[in-house]
C-alpha cells in the first residue's frame, strides 16, 4: 500500500486520484451569482455605515452593534476579495483584479501583495518544512524544547488567545498590511503603496463626515469584529484535531487539502457571513471553485462525504492546541511537554 493510500480519509485511492476531474465540474464562475453576491454584501456594508452616521448622533448603544454587524459583512466581503485573488470569481482576469483591488481597500488588504503571499500558503499548507508564510506560527514539540527562553516566551505570547484573536488582527490590518515584504515582486510591493493611498483618502473622507473620534471608534470596532472572526476561521481551518502535517518528502497536495484543511460546519447564518469558507478542505483542493459552489460540491461528491466535520462547539478544543508532536502525529497543548520531558529523563536513565 502506498503512503498516500495509508493517509487517505477513508475514501478509496480511485476517489482521490480522480480529484482533478471531480473539482473541475464546479470551477466555472457565474457572473450573475458573483454580481448578486457583491450587491448583497457591499451595498449593506455601505448602508450600515450610513445608519451609523445617524445613530452616532443619538447613542453609541445603537452604533456599536451596527459596527459589529458591519464587521460581519466585512468578513463576507473578504471572501469575495479572496476568490478574486484565486481568479475564481469571474472568467475575466481583469474583472477579478478590479473587484479584488476595490474590495481590498474596503477590507484594508493590498490585493496583489496578499494574492502573492496567499498562493505560497496554498502551495505549502501542511508541509512542516515550508512553514512561515501566510500561516499561524506553529512549532513542533522538539523545536520548542530546543528553543531559547526568549523564543519560547515569544511563541507563548504569539499563541496566547488574547494576542492571537484580539490584538494580532488589529496589528495585521492596521500595521503589517501597510508594509510590503522585502522579497515581494515589484507589482506586489506597489499594490501595498496604492492601497495605503486609497485607504488614506477613504479615512480622510470618513473623518470629514463622522469626525475623528467617532470615525476611529467605529472603524476600530469594525476591524476588531471582522479581524477576530477572520483569524479564528483561519486558525480553525488548519489547527484542529486530526490535522495533517508531513515533512516535505512525504507531503501530498491532495491529502494536505482533505486532511490538513477542516470542514468547519457552521450554523447557516455564520456560513452565509463567512462565504462558505468552512468548506475549506474543498477550497484547498481547488482554489478555483467560487465560494458559492463549495457547498454544492461537498454535498454532491462522495469523496468529500468521508471528511469529518468540525462543529462550532467542537472547534473550541482548538484553543488548547499549541504544538505539533511529530512522534504522535497530532497537535498537543503545553501540558504534553511534561510527558515528553519525563520520557526523556527515563530514557536517559536506562
Amino acid at each position: 500500500m502506498t503512503n498516500d493510500a495509508k493517509s487517505a480519509p477513508q475514501g478509496s485511492e480511485a476517489d482521490i486520484s480522480n480529484w482533478k476531474e471531480i473539482v473541475a465540474r464546479y470551477q466555472k464562475p457565474s457572473v450573475a451569482r458573483s454580481v448578486w453576491q457583491i450587491v448583497n454584501t457591499v451595498v449593506p456594508y455601505i448602508g450600515i455605515w450610513a445608519l451609523m452616521y445617524v445613530t452616532v448622533q443619538i447613542s453609541w448603544w445603537l452604533t456599536i452593534p451596527l459596527a459589529i454587524l458591519a464587521g460581519g459583512f466585512m468578513v463576507r466581503m473578504f471572501i469575495i476579495f479572496h476568490d478574486c485573488g484565486h481568479s475564481a470569481y469571474f472568467k475575466s482576469q481583469k474583472a477579478n483584479h478590479f473587484v479584488g483591488a476595490i474590495t481590498g481597500v474596503l477590507t484594508f488588504t493590498p490585493y496583489y501583495h496578499w494574492r502573492w503571499e496567499h498562493a505560497i500558503h496554498h502551495s505549502s499548507s501542511g508541509d512542516l518544512d515550508r512553514r512561515g508564510t501566510g500561516d499561524v506560527w506553529t512549532m513542533t514539540v522538539q523545536e520548542y524544547l530546543e528553543s531559547s527562553r526568549w523564543k519560547k516566551f515569544s511563541y507563548r505570547l504569539a499563541r496566547n488567545p488574547f494576542i492571537l484573536f484580539v490584538l494580532a488582527p488589529l496589528a495585521l490590518f492596521l500595521v503589517l498590511q501597510r508594509v510590503p515584504k522585502l522579497r515581494a515582486p515589484a507589482r506586489e510591493r506597489y499594490s501595498v503603496y496604492w492601497t495605503n493611498l486609497a485607504l488614506g483618502a477613504m479615512a480622510a473622507g470618513l473623518i470629514w463626515v463622522f469626525g475623528l473620534k467617532a470615525y476611529l471608534i467605529i472603524q476600530i470596532t469594525v476591524l476588531m469584529a471582522a479581524g477576530s472572526a477572520g483569524v479564528w476561521l483561519f486558525y480553525v481551518q488548519h489547527q484542529f484535531e486530526g490535522v495533517y502535517w508531513e515533512r516535505a518528502n512525504d507531503w501530498d497536495y491532495a491529502q494536505a487539502a482533505l486532511q490538513g484543511s477542516s470542514f468547519y460546519k457552521l450554523p447557516k447564518i455564520l456560513q452565509w457571513f463567512s462565504g462558505n469558507i468552512g468548506f475549506h478542505h474543498i477550497h484547498h483542493l481547488s482554489p478555483r471553485i467560487p465560494n458559492y459552489h463549495l457547498e454544492k460540491c461537498h454535498k454532491a461528491e462522495p469523496l468529500f462525504q468521508t471528511v469529518k466535520p468540525v462543529t462550532l462547539f467542537g472547534s473550541l478544543k482548538s484553543f488548547t492546541f499549541r504544538l505539533w508532536d511529530e512522534q504522535q502525529r497530532k497537535l498537543v497543548g503545553y501540558r504534553h511537554l511534561r510527558t515528553v520531558r519525563k520520557q526523556a529523563k527515563q530514557a536517559a536513565r536506562s
